[in-house]
């Protein structure tokens, strides 16, 4: 990496757009330039374990398995309260013991949520469990080739048109029973940059975020353009609900919520332990 130019990866889901699109314009004053990879979560949480990228959008559940390498940037990524990932099904109230689920990854903050609600709720556990893209998880649930799909993103808004219920909200789950918001998405850089040029990254993806507030529509062409046919109405519900203040800061709120999703799942044998101070940055 040269000292302007920054390798990214991110989805191109519409908050992420949303928020990197000031930076990736251009448009940030005193700002690093990017080099933009798009890819869906799954695949940049492989990226982030093999180390290919200066920095990327990762699952908070892969933070244990890269930070070593990784620094969590305290800004950019998605949590939230109300936004939590969907069990559905086709059947209104199936019982999921032994049942195919479909998922967006078994490293994703998502599947880490289900895991530890189908611990409380399906005594007997869930069949097997499949991964697809996101985006073909719906089809998949409404034409049976799968029981039941944990879905992400703009699916909370569309799953009635594919005529599916919703079995179970996995963020409801979480809330309930921690009063704390969901934690989703991370931005994570490499520790190698140094602390000068992490902070400055951290800055910028900072002054992208208000630019996109101050200036929605600036981002519009950006966001449509990568949006895979999405309605704009539910490209902007997508942006209204993950992009917020912990998109602008993680504050104590935020963290707290990080350090509590992943010290239970390492309680429940789902993730490894973080070592100490392993979520500070620099």
């Amino acid at each position: 990496m040269s000292a302007e130019t920054v390798q990214i990866a991110y989805s191109p889901c519409p908050n992420d757009t949303f928020v990197f699109d000031a930076l990736a314009h251009g448009r940030v004053p005193d700002a690093p330039a990017l080099d933009v990879t798009f890819a869906d979560i799954d695949v940049t949480n492989g990226m982030a374990e093999r180390g290919e990228s200066d920095a990327l959008k990762v699952s908070y559940a892969v933070l244990p398995y890269v930070l070593d390498e990784y620094a969590l940037l305290p800004c950019g990524g998605a949590l939230g309260r109300g936004c939590g990932p969907l069990v559905l099904t086709r059947e209104a109230g199936l019982d999921l013991t032994g049942r195919t689920v479909a998922v967006p990854s078994e490293k994703s903050t998502a599947y880490l949520l289900f895991r530890l609600w189908a611990a409380e709720t399906v005594p007997g556990g869930v069949g097997e469990i499949v991964v697809m893209p996101f985006h073909e998880i719906m089809p998949a649930v409404r034409d049976g080739k799968v029981d039941a799909g944990l879905v992400i993103h703009e699916a909370r808004f569309t799953y009635g048109g594919y005529g599916l219920h919703k079995l179970a909200d996995m963020g409801e789950h979480w809330e309930s029973t921690t009063g704390l918001p969901i934690p989703l998405g991370a931005i994570i850089a490499k520790r190698s940059l140094g602390t000068q040029s992490l902070t400055r990254l951290a800055d910028s993806i900072r002054a992208s975020v208000r630019a996109a507030w101050d200036d929605p529509g600036a981002s519009r062409p950006y966001v449509m353009a990568h949006a895979q046919e999405m309605d704009p109405a539910v490209a902007d519900q997508h942006i209204g609900l993950y992009v917020n203040e912990f998109t602008a800061d993680l504050g104590e709120d935020g963290y707290a919520a990080v350090r509590g999703l992943l010290t239970r799942a390492a309680a429940e044998g789902l993730l490894p332990p973080l070592g100490p101070g392993a979520l500070d940055f620099p």
